[in-house]
C-alpha cells in the first residue's frame, strides 16, 4: 500500500470515530449554548451565546417561556452575548478568559466549543462551508 492509500485509508477511520462520537448523548450545559458561525466578510469566527435552564426531563428550556429549545432547525431567541476571535484561540480567550462569569460551566462544554472553534478558524482558512456538529 503506498503513502497516499495509507492516509486516505486513516482519514476514512478517524471520520467514521469521529462521526460516531458525534451521536453519543451529552449532558447539556445549564448555563446555555453556543451557535457558531463564520463571518466571511470580517473574517471572523463568531459564537452566538444563549442561556437555558435544564428542566426535570434533562432537556435546554428557553428561561422565559419554559419551552423546550428544539435542536435543529431556526429558534426565534435574542442572543445573550456575542463572541468574536480572528482565531480559535481568540475566540476561546473572549468566551473563558475575558467573559465574567464565564458562560461555559461544564468542562465538556468547554472542550465541545474548543473543538468547534477549530474547526470554524480551519474552514474561514480554508474557505470552505462550516457547519456546526
Amino acid at each position: 500500500m503506498n503513502l497516499t492509500a495509507e492516509l486516505n485509508s486513516l482519514t476514512q477511520q478517524l471520520q467514521i470515530l469521529d462521526d460516531q462520537l458525534s451521536k453519543r448523548s451529552i449532558a447539556l450545559d445549564p448555563s446555555g449554548y453556543f451557535i457558531i458561525y463564520v463571518d466571511r466578510q470580517q473574517n471572523l469566527i463568531c459564537a452566538k451565546y444563549y442561556s437555558n435552564t435544564i428542566n426535570d426531563k434533562g432537556l435546554a428550556v428557553d428561561p422565559e417561556t419554559g419551552k423546550p429549545i428544539p435542536a435543529r432547525g431556526k429558534v426565534d431567541r435574542q442572543a445573550m452575548q456575542l463572541f468574536v476571535g480572528r482565531t480559535a484561540k481568540e475566540l476561546c480567550v473572549e468566551i473563558f478568559e475575558k467573559a465574567q462569569p464565564c458562560p461555559v460551566t461544564l468542562f465538556d462544554h468547554a472542550a465541545y466549543l474548543g473543538r468547534e472553534a477549530q474547526r470554524a478558524e480551519v474552514a474561514l482558512l480554508k474557505q470552505q462551508e462550516y457547519i456546526q456538529d
